[in-house]
């Protein structure tokens, strides 16, 4: 498909707005504010929210990739994820995406940078598959960096993205709910996310994260166990 037709495409989704329609959104609008919301449990990641214009980077875990899109898909932002054919759809869902806010691309297809620039004129936030990051050039990286620079948007790299504003990483994951013996049925996952970056997010952080916690959704360590311990006590 020619890349003419594939931006007239995504413009006839509805919500998806062209360069040319976004000037002549209000102000006033939510998609104007200068960062995108998260989830409580994800602020200390991302002090501020997730700021338009940057970049972030994730590794380990597509979980955490839906975790920052649940907040501003639910605040009315609008997301696309590109090459990541295999995506859990129903996972996205469980952890909060708005899927109604959603679009997919699965293969942006031989001209990926004509693609991805259309998609950062008309999303919100743009996702972007482990297989495209790795493949771009740091040339390209830094081209498209500042389209969301002048476009507000946001480019969340699910692995490494050369020059990204922010770094997070997922380790130590370990399931719960097991006993020893191997009995029992998996209730949440624990894992250690970390973040690094520029700015405000200059100094490493580490956040012990339930996700998913018993409800599909992410929590903090500290809330869920605040939680469980009022639920013992109303017990």
């Amino acid at each position: 498909m020619a890349v003419p037709e594939a931006v007239a495409g995504l413009a006839a989704i509805p919500g998806v707005r062209t360069a040319a329609q976004l000037a002549e959104l209000s102000l006033e609008s939510s998609a104007s504010a200068g960062s995108l919301p998260l989830a409580p449990a994800l602020a200390e990641l991302a002090p501020g929210g997730l700021r338009r214009g940057s970049s972030v980077s994730v590794a380990g875990s597509t979980a955490l990739v839906f975790a920052l899109l649940a907040e501003a898909t639910r605040e009315g932002s609008w997301a696309v994820i590109a090459g990541m054919p295999d995506v859990g759809v129903a996972a996205a869902a469980e952890l909060g995406v708005e899927l109604e806010r959603l679009a997919l691309v699965p293969d942006p297809g031989a001209e990926v940078a004509a693609v991805l620039s259309a998609l950062i004129d008309g999303f919100d936030l743009v996702v972007l598959g482990r297989a495209v990051a790795r493949g771009m050039s740091p040339q390209l990286a830094r081209r498209l960096m500042g389209r969301v620079r002048n476009r507000g948007a946001v480019l969340l790299a699910a692995g490494p993205l050369p020059g990204a504003d922010l770094e997070l990483r997922v380790s130590k994951r370990r399931w719960r709910g097991i006993d020893d013996d191997g009995f029992g049925h998996l209730e949440f996952r624990d894992v250690i996310a970390t973040s690094c970056g520029r700015g405000a997010a200059a100094r490493s952080r580490n956040v012990p994260l339930r996700l998913p916690d018993g409800g599909g959704a992410v929590t903090s360590v500290v809330e869920a166990s605040a939680s469980r311990c009022l639920s013992e006590v109303a017990g």
